[in-house]
C-alpha cells in the first residue's frame, strides 16, 4: 500500500515531465485515469474547444502498415505559426483513429467525421474522440451510379449523367470515382452514442448535385437538382439550404414522410456576387434566424484565399444585403458543416473567418498538395496562414464539441 500511495503522491513536476513525452491523446487520457490524484494534477486535453484535425504525413497516408495517425491542433489562434514538428510548443496531440489509412474525410460536424474509403467506396461517420462508428450508404448507392461491379477491374462503376438525358451511360474506374465523386457531406445533429437519429445531405457527382439520407435507408435519395452545381449545403431551422455556384439559394423542408421537398428560394442571388471558377460560396445559419452567404475569393495562380464577401438574408426577407462585419462572431468553413460560433468559446476574438481547403475542382486527386488553411480577420483584411508549407493528400478539417454551437 505504501508503494501505491507513493506513486499517487508523485511530485507534480515529475508527473508533468512524464506527460511531456506522451503525444497520443489516448495515452494521455489513460495516464490521467491511473488514479484520482494524477487526474487532478494533470491538465485535461479538452474536446470542448476548437481543434484542427491534420493527417500525419502525406508520404505514408496511403499505407496499410499501421493505424491512421492524426494530429489534433489546439487553440490555433494563439499561435503565430504552427509547425507539426514542434509538438510541445504548438500544443499538438496525436489522435489514433481506427482504420483511417486509405481514407478521406469529406465532412465534419462537431466531433463527428464523414469518412470515405478510397479502395472500397464505403462511407461512415466516425466520432474522433469516442471512436463510435455509424455506417452510411456506399458511393455505389448514389442516384447517378447505375451499376457497380468490383470484378470489372478498371471500369467498376457505370455512371449516368442525370443532367443530360441524351448522354449515354459511361464507365469509370473505382480508383477515380472513390476519390472525387463525393464533394462534401453534412449532418443535421450529432448522434449520441449509437443513436442514429440524424439526417445527412451530400454534394456529389460531376455536376455537384444533392442527395439525401436518413437512417435505415439503403441508398442516397436524389433531391432533383440535377442541373445545378452546388458549392455548399447546411441544415438550419429544420430545413435544408443549399447555394449553387451562381449564388442562387435553394430551400427544402425536412418535415415530410417522403423526404425533403422544395426547390429554388424566392430570394435572387446578390446582384454583385462574384461568379467563377475561383470563387466558392458558403452558407451559415445565425443565432438570430438569418442566413449568411460567404463568397470566398482565390488567387488564380496559387488558389489561395485573399478576400471574402459577406451577404445576409434576414428571416422572412426576400433580398440579400451586404455586410462588412461578423460583429462578435466567428464562422468556420471548409469540409466542416459551416457554422457560427461565439469567440469566447475558443478563446479568440470575433469578426474572423476560420477556413480550410475544400476547392476540390482545382486539386489533384492522386497526389499530395499544399492546402489553403488559415484565419481571415475582417477588421483589417489580414489573414494568418496555417501549415502553408506542408503537403497533404486529405485536407485538414475543423473538429469541435457540439456544445460550442
Amino acid at each position: 500500500m505504501g508503494d501505491i500511495d507513493g506513486w499517487a503522491n508523485i511530485h507534480h513536476d515529475i508527473l508533468k515531465e512524464i506527460a511531456k513525452h506522451l503525444y497520443s491523446y489516448d495515452d494521455f487520457i489513460q495516464l490521467r485515469l491511473v488514479c484520482k490524484q494524477w487526474s487532478l494534477k494533470l491538465p485535461e486535453i479538452s474536446s470542448k474547444i476548437l481543434w484542427l484535425l491534420v493527417p500525419e504525413s502525406f508520404s505514408n497516408y496511403f499505407s496499410e502498415d499501421d493505424e491512421g495517425s492524426y494530429h489534433l491542433m489546439q487553440r490555433i489562434a494563439d499561435e503565430v505559426r504552427l509547425d507539426i514538428q514542434s509538438l510541445d510548443e504548438a500544443k499538438i496531440h496525436h489522435l489514433n483513429l481506427p482504420e483511417m489509412q486509405n481514407k478521406l474525410i469529406r465532412g465534419s460536424f462537431g466531433e463527428w467525421l464523414i469518412v470515405l474509403d478510397i479502395y472500397q467506396g464505403s462511407m461512415c461517420m466516425l466520432n474522433a474522440f469516442t471512436k463510435v462508428r455509424l455506417d452510411l450508404p456506399p458511393i455505389s448507392t448514389f442516384p447517378d451510379i447505375i451499376d457497380y461491379n468490383p470484378n470489372n477491374y478498371g471500369l467498376e462503376y457505370t455512371v449516368r449523367d442525370l443532367g443530360d438525358d441524351d448522354m449515354d451511360d459511361y464507365h469509370e474506374p473505382s480508383s477515380y470515382i472513390n476519390c472525387i465523386h463525393v464533394w462534401k457531406v453534412i449532418i443535421n445533429s450529432c448522434p449520441i452514442n449509437d443513436n442514429e437519429d440524424f439526417m445527412a445531405v451530400a454534394i456529389y457527382g460531376l455536376r455537384r448535385t444533392l442527395a439525401f439520407y436518413k437512417p435505415n435507408d439503403k441508398r442516397w435519395l436524389d433531391l432533383s437538382t440535377r442541373k445545378q452545381a452546388f458549392d455548399d449545403v447546411i441544415f438550419f431551422g429544420e430545413k435544408i439550404y443549399a447555394v449553387e455556384e451562381g449564388g442562387q439559394l435553394y430551400e427544402f423542408d425536412t418535415n415530410t414522410k417522403s423526404g425533403p421537398v422544395g426547390g429554388i428560394h424566392e430570394a435572387k442571388p446578390p446582384s454583385d456576387a462574384a461568379v467563377g471558377l475561383y470563387q466558392l460560396k458558403y452558407l451559415v445559419g445565425c443565432a438570430n434566424g438569418s442566413l449568411l452567404m460567404l463568397v470566398r475569393h482565390f488567387t488564380i495562380r496559387e488558389s489561395r484565399t485573399y478576400k471574402f464577401d459577406i451577404y445576409e438574408l434576414k428571416k422572412n426577407a426576400k433580398e440579400w444585403s451586404r455586410l462588412d462585419s461578423l460583429k462578435n462572431y466567428i464562422v468556420m468553413i471548409g469540409f466542416n458543416s459551416s457554422v457560427q460560433i461565439l469567440p469566447a468559446s475558443i478563446q479568440t476574438k470575433g469578426n474572423q473567418i476560420y477556413f480550410t481547403d475544400n476547392l476540390l475542382n482545382l486539386q489533384s486527386w492522386d497526389y499530395a498538395e499544399y492546402q489553403d488553411i488559415g484565419i481571415f480577420d475582417l477588421d483589417d483584411g489580414s489573414y494568418q496562414r496555417v501549415l502553408s508549407d506542408v503537403k497533404f493528400m486529405c485536407p485538414p478539417v475543423w473538429c469541435y464539441s457540439s456544445s460550442l454551437l
